[in-house]
């Protein structure tokens, strides 16, 4: 018999996903057991500026704390939490990836109306330098204003009255039973998706066989290779926390996986794209190309731009 800790963050949308992940574990044996930890992370008690806080991992690092002096089995994480221009913790590891959720940014409004037909000065709210830097390049007549806070938290702050709008990510919504708010759905080809978008990671310590061996069972192939694509140009970019970089990796009917970067400045005025493709064996190297060819273009020069 197996008696499984899971770490999480206590926010509604971390326990749906916490509890998604124990009943995939109890559904695959019988003799598996589970139960949730609840971890208050840096980046749930401060409500400020991220990049203040040390940005990278305010949302992991105490669940990995725990992982790490056993006081969990297994942690479950968004991807896109996960700091990706650095090496995994050493003593742990990824153990699965669920399959891949929606990717796509949406909007709620106050009034129902879309960005495109709110007023000049509205004000939407967000936290996320990535998705500010595309409203600004897409849409300067609006205001963006930061805003922190788990989803439900951010969609109170709209029905109060404080912002006109807000983005958020379409899974989240989901997984919260919130989808019913969306006012609509951005295209990817207007707001490119975090690195990671949509992806459930799990992980445990590497030396714990027995539980990786039974974790790894829920891991879905075609998301592990989007992953490991996306975390290798994010790796090769060497971003900061204020960095807005963007991306996704996708398959295509012929097999061939295909990888978008891009790289913005904080006001959406300067970016840089990069669309290439290769094969599902190796998609660590594509995510390297896109990184090396955005490199080329002249991201580091952006990143380092940008105070953090």
């Amino acid at each position: 018999m197996a008696h499984v800790r899971i770490g999480t963050r206590s926010s509604p949308m971390a326990l749906h996903q916490a509890e998604q992940v124990a009943a995939a574990l109890e559904a695959l044996e019988p003799t598996v057991t589970t139960e949730l930890i609840k971890v208050t992370t840096s980046g749930d008690q401060w409500m400020g500026d991220l990049a203040k806080l040390g940005g990278k991992g305010a949302f992991v690092r105490e669940i990995d704390r725990n992982l790490l002096q056993g006081c969990v089995d297994l942690a479950v994480h968004c991807l896109k939490d996960i700091p990706g221009d650095v090496p995994v913790i050493e003593g742990l590891s990824f153990a699965a990836f669920l399959p891949r959720e929606d990717i796509r940014d949406a909007v709620i409004s106050r009034t129902g109306a879309p960005l495109a037909e709110l007023p000049a000065g509205a004000m939407v709210g967000t936290s996320s330098v990535r998705r500010a830097a595309q409203l600004r390049l897409h849409y300067p007549h609006l205001e963006i204003k930061p805003l922190r806070g788990n989803v439900n938290t951010r969609l109170m702050r709209v029905d109060e009255g404080h912002f006109d709008a807000i983005v958020a990510a379409v899974a989240g919504l989901h997984r919260v039973n919130e989808a019913h708010r969306i006012t609509e759905i951005l295209p990817l080809e207007m707001m490119c998706p975090a690195i990671g978008a949509g992806i459930i990671a799990l992980q445990c310590r590497t030396e714990d066989a027995g539980i990786r061996a039974l974790v790894e069972q829920l891991n879905d192939a075609e998301t592990d290779r989007h992953a490991t694509a996306e975390r290798a140009m994010l790796h090769a970019l060497q971003g900061h926390c204020n960095s807005p970089i963007a991306g996704y990796a996708s398959s295509e009917p012929n097999g061939k996986l295909t990888l978008r970067g891009k790289v913005f400045s904080l006001d959406g005025s300067q970016w840089l794209d990069s669309h290439h493709w290769g094969v599902p064996e190796e998609p660590a190297a594509l995510g390297y190309f896109v990184g090396a060819d955005l490199l080329r273009q002249g991201a580091r020069r952006l990143i380092d731009s940008i105070a953090h």
